[in-house]
């Protein structure tokens, strides 16, 4: 091995690609920029949320959104009511992300 192949310094930081990582663990999942967008517009119920994200499973949303919940991003409020309602509304930390929301329909507007 020569001399400048063994001294090769990756351009891109690691702790920037470990950020990017971490993120992705918080959303986590399919589903998970999608619940968070119709969640941009208001609070929304589970069938309110599965009526506007049609192709997820009601399985599917179910973990995403206790996933969302566990990491902070959406709140999960319980009415004592026959049957019982429930609702989701975002955090601080998840309207956070509607800038990267924001950027990410950006983006596929222009390549796909």
């Amino acid at each position: 091995m020569s001399q400048k192949a063994s001294s090769y310094i990756p351009k891109t930081p690691v702790h920037i690609e470990c950020n990017i990582e971490k993120t992705l663990d918080v959303l986590g999942g399919k589903w998970a920029f999608l619940v968070i967008r119709e969640l941009f517009n208001g609070t929304l119920r589970f069938g309110e949320l599965q009526r506007k994200i049609p192709n997820v499973s009601p399985r599917a949303l179910t973990s995403t959104l206790r996933h969302l919940e566990d990491q902070g991003v959406l709140e999960r409020k319980v009415y004592p009511t026959v049957p019982v309602t429930v609702e989701y509304t975002l955090t601080p930390k998840g309207h956070d992300l509607h800038v990267i929301c924001h950027e990410m329909k950006l983006w596929a507007a222009r390549w796909t």
